[in-house]
């Protein structure tokens, strides 16, 4: 079985964390970290077994990069 490496971005929303897989837009949720982390990589692997390789090469950004920057306010 192949393995890939994907990006989980993880965001508070009230009392849930929201967890985002940039490189193929699919999103998950969870109370904790963890279970945000765990249900989006479920997410991931139900998408990429059931979906059409078509789809799934469509959706796909291969470049996800992230980084910080400053930026001057008020």
């Amino acid at each position: 079985m192949a393995k890939n490496l994907y990006t989980a971005i993880l965001e508070r929303e009230g009392d849930v964390y929201v967890a985002l897989c940039p490189e193929l837009d699919i999103a998950s949720q969870g109370k904790t970290v963890e279970e945000a982390t765990a249900n989006l990589k479920e997410a991931v692997e139900l998408f990429l077994e059931t979906a059409d390789p078509a789809e799934i090469k469509q959706r796909l950004h291969d470049r996800i990069l992230v980084t910080t920057f400053e930026a001057a306010h008020g």
